[in-house]
């Protein structure tokens, strides 16, 4: 008999596909087969992913981008992706489907909705995005999982409290043990999610150059870039004789964020549940224009546990920034219970929350 099927739909960016990766990871371990529904953008996060997941690349598209002829073409690729995932899945049927919203994860659900497959949807963020907004009803989906609590849910869907799930390489590093800062080298992490951030770029390395030097000489910063500010954000560290490690995507993410005494980022439902599952202080600066606002409510839960300090973009600058980041590092105590909190906000076990509510919906057992 064969293995039992997931199909995984997600795309778009690194907060939708690192959970997804994750899950994947852990559907295999279960000796379950895994197939991943993404569309062309979605397709460049894919190589962390193992290799015995199959990749399936279909047609979608979004309104939110492009001149008014992509728009008027997003509605006929959906159409042509939502056959085509249809019929794959007629050809191998999956005992279960989820998404993790985005663009590219309506054709697989649709698919599967029309198909009535056993299927689900999971939301990272504390705001329902648009996808999953539209999918959120009992008709529609079995269940919405949530990664952030409490996220609401509508059309009387049955919603259960997952966490995000974090790749393995977060997991390896999982509480790992936080030195305070102190009279000795330390690790600053800058890191705008996948999609880098400019602001970023503009303000922190001002902030770090205006600390007081008994502060700023003992620091080594690892930011993360867009490839247009790559240079700048480098003479910027340079100029202020801060060491700097300066990239447009850290492969090693997890591994920083452990060795870090601070991290400084957006607020992404992935990063927040990667900072936390390992337990670092943290300065988040939401994204302004995120939908809903729902990266404030990402930070919500952490900043009021006491594990970060929540900075608005619209009251973000380098004077005030640096003295935040002054207060952290120059008090150990008050870093190091800020990890702490962290770490209690933490759901190491999300991936398997996740992994029992889908084994639940497609009636298989472990």
């Amino acid at each position: 008999m064969a293995a039992p099927l997931l199909i995984i739909a997600a795309g778009g960016t690194g907060g939708h596909m690192f959970p997804a990766q994750a899950l994947a990871e852990a559907m295999l371990a279960r000796g379950w087969r895994v197939k991943l529904s993404t569309d062309e953008r979605g397709a460049r996060y894919t190589g962390g992913f193992p290799e015995a997941v199959t990749i399936e690349v279909v047609a979608s598209g979004t309104f939110s981008r492009g001149g008014l002829w992509a728009k008027l073409m997003v509605g006929p690729q959906i159409v042509r992706g939502t056959f085509a995932a249809m019929r794959a899945m007629m050809a191998d049927k999956p005992a279960a489907v989820i998404g993790f919203g985005g663009y590219p994860s309506i054709p697989a659900i649709s698919a599967a909705h029309m198909l009535k497959l056993p299927r689900m949807i999971h939301e990272q963020n504390g705001v329902l995005g648009r996808v999953n907004a539209f999918f959120s009803h009992r008709r529609r989906v079995k269940v919405l999982a949530c990664g952030t609590w409490p996220t609401e849910g509508r059309g009387g869907v049955r919603r259960e409290h997952t966490g995000n799930p974090v790749r393995k390489a977060v997991l390896d590093r999982a509480g790992a043990g936080y030195i305070a800062p102190g009279d000795y080298p330390m690790s600053v992490l800058v890191t705008g999610g996948s999609q880098a951030a400019r602001v970023l770029s503009d303000m922190v390395p001002a902030a770090m150059a205006a600390l007081p030097d008994d502060v700023r000489r003992h620091l080594r910063v690892a930011h993360q870039a867009r490839p247009e500010d790559v240079e700048r954000v480098e003479a910027a560290y340079a100029g202020a004789g801060i060491p700097a490690v300066v990239q447009t995507f850290f492969t090693d993410l997890p591994d920083r964020i452990a060795e870090a005494q601070l991290v400084i980022a957006r607020a992404g439902a992935s990063t927040i549940a990667d900072i936390s599952v390992i337990g670092r202080p943290a300065i988040l600066i939401p994204y302004a224009a995120a939908t809903a606002d729902h990266q404030t409510a990402n930070a919500r839960g952490l900043a009021e546990a006491g594990g970060a300090v929540v900075i608005q973009e619209s009251d973000l600058d380098a004077g005030g920034l640096s003295k935040h980041i002054g207060a952290i590092l120059s008090d150990p105590a008050r870093a190091g219970a800020m990890a702490a909190a962290a770490l209690e906000c933490g759901m190491p076990d999300a991936t398997g929350r996740l992994v029992a509510l889908i084994e639940d919906i497609a009636n298989v057992k472990a």
